[in-house]
């Protein structure tokens, strides 16, 4: 191979790269991360709620990638205990979704806004923005219950300027036909409302990213 020939190849090889690393630069890496929820409790892994919005947001033209990181069980304080090896480096927006166990359990309040407080504290740390989705009581928890837990998202997500879905089952919640037998966990077809009614917000939270 000639001196010019060898330069043409490098060259074309040197293009290649900087196209290929362009188009991974590109990709907005979302985390979503949550309890079963967000996991997609006995679904198949295309039917979670992740897997759903990455699709939908794909359609509309938008280069996402959203990596599921529901643990079904998860509390607030199990998710701040994996938070940090959960969210990698290179994340560029998380949707933060937990609560729902705590609420089910009855487990304090002070201490679940305690732990959402401390996750919000360590991604801010990170640089990494957070849609918060928020949370409610069952009815059976009690009014006293409710009057405590109910407000911990709207309160947090003001106190760090963060981006907030008020209630993550909205649309699906007292719904059995998109639930399962349970009566608590979505559905595939559950999933795919929620990914629906959630859209408008998660482009809003993209275009914030890529500001």
């Amino acid at each position: 191979m000639t001196f010019k020939a060898l330069g043409r190849a490098f060259f074309a090889v040197t293009l290649f790269a900087l196209a290929a690393a362009k188009s991974e630069a590109q990709t907005i890496s979302i985390v979503g991360f949550g309890d079963s929820l967000m996991a997609g409790y006995e679904l198949p892994p295309e039917e979670a709620f992740a897997a759903q919005l990455e699709s939908l947001l794909k359609a509309r033209g938008h280069d996402v990638t959203i990596t599921n990181a529901g643990v079904s069980g998860d509390t607030t304080a199990d998710g701040l205990a994996r938070l940090d090896w959960s969210i990698p480096d290179g994340t560029k927006g998380v949707i933060l979704e937990l609560g729902a166990n705590d609420a089910l359990r009855g487990l304090s309040p002070e201490e679940s806004q305690s732990n959402l407080d401390a996750m919000l504290t360590r991604l801010k740390q990170r640089n990494i923005p957070v849609l918060l989705a928020g949370m409610v009581a069952p009815p059976n928890m009690g009014a006293d219950y409710e009057a405590k837990f109910n407000p911990i998202y709207k309160t947090l997500a003001e106190k760090y300027g963060v981006m907030l879905y008020p209630f993550f089952l909205d649309g699906v919640a007292m719904q059995p036909e998109l639930q399962l037998k349970d009566g608590m966990h979505p559905n595939g077809q559950g999933t795919k409302r929620m990914a629906e009614k959630f859209l408008p917000v998660a482009e809003a939270f993209l275009k914030n990213i890529t500001r």
